[in-house]
């Protein structure tokens, strides 16, 4: 499933590709078919991330909601504007010291620069796949408006861009005030929230509920933009054992994990890739991001040695999500 961080750098794509231009939409698989004629011939005008959530908004106030779930994607096609920056809303970026921007391209197995993760800034012909594995641009021959291939959901035409969406979860029209109703139900979200305003919220629904960290985590009504490979590494940075209850988790140490939370979340939206280990090398940083086995502390390691204290890492089942720890670190 897209975590908070692909999200947001989805709507920013929008934001450079499609706000501000009148609209073409059409639902080729059918299923969208009432939305898309509502919208069609509209021009978008502002769009909205918030945890694993976009909201798009066109004229007459009426706002298009899509949550990808765990299957969802959004294909791009056409002249792509890509921003290699992708600045935080707040005009804040998360700094590490492994930000290697400086460094070569580093392609990662689907062909990615992870380091800049869509590529430089430019107006490229060609594709793009934006899901929780996004893939580099490729040829796409000049047949325009590019064929419409297996099942889209929704179609966004603009006189030079098309993107597709397939499998999301929920795709919806809503007006401002459902809009506003949904966001609301959300937890904070570190790059749409004040820092500090989301860090008391955060704090304070994990301090009064008996339910485990590890579940709270994930419960988007409690912080918003979580997935399962945050979870793990948030808990692991943490040395937090999951099943803790939350109202037994000391309060530093809950809002150490918020703040955590922040700073990864910034690397995730700057680099395209959930970075969570730190003080690595210029090689090792290398290898962490053409390479998902090296980039994380325990998720997807189940048996193998701790990175910090040797002992086999954990898998099990946490509300049928998989989750990844370490019984000695995190006790």
């Amino acid at each position: 499933m897209p975590e908070g961080h692909s999200v947001h750098r989805i709507a920013r794509q929008f934001d450079r590709n499609v706000v501000g231009h009148r609209v073409a939409a059409s639902s080729p698989q059918g299923r969208f078919a009432e939305g898309a004629a509502v919208i069609d011939g509209r021009t978008a005008t502002q769009v909205r991330a918030v945890g694993k959530q976009m909201f798009l908004e066109f004229d007459d106030d009426i706002w298009l909601r899509v949550h990808l779930g765990m299957y969802g994607a959004w294909d791009f096609a056409g002249e792509i504007i890509v921003d290699p920056t992708i600045a935080s809303a707040n005009g804040r970026m998360g700094q590490t010291n492994q930000r290697g921007t400086d460094l070569p391209p580093v392609f990662d197995a689907a062909g990615e620069n992870s380091l800049t993760s869509i590529g430089a800034p430019r107006k490229a012909r060609g594709h793009v796949r934006m899901s929780e594995q996004t893939r580099g641009l490729a040829d796409d021959g000049e047949q325009w408006p590019p064929p419409i291939v297996g099942q889209v959901r929704l179609r966004l035409l603009t006189e030079a861009t098309s993107a597709d969406l397939r499998g999301p979860t929920a795709c919806q029209l809503q007006t401002p005030e459902e809009m506003a109703a949904t966001v609301a139900s959300l937890g904070p979200d570190p790059l749409v929230d004040d820092a500090a305003a989301g860090e008391e919220r955060f704090a304070a629904v994990v301090r009064r509920k008996p339910t485990p960290i590890g579940l709270l985590l994930m419960d988007q009504s409690v912080v918003s933009g979580i997935g399962n490979v945050y979870r793990a590494e948030l808990l692991f940075r943490a040395r937090l054992d999951p099943h803790t209850p939350g109202r037994d988790v000391p309060d530093e140490v809950v809002r150490g994990i918020w703040r955590d939370w922040v700073r990864l979340l910034a690397i995730g939206v700057e680099t395209g890739q959930m970075m969570t280990m730190d003080d690595l090398d210029p090689d090792a940083y290398r290898r962490a991001m053409a390479s998902r086995d090296d980039r994380h502390w325990v998720y997807h390691r189940a048996g193998l040695p701790c990175r910090v204290c040797g002992t086999a890492i954990v898998l099990e089942e946490m509300a049928a999500r998989k989750l990844y720890w370490c019984p000695n670190c995190q006790r």
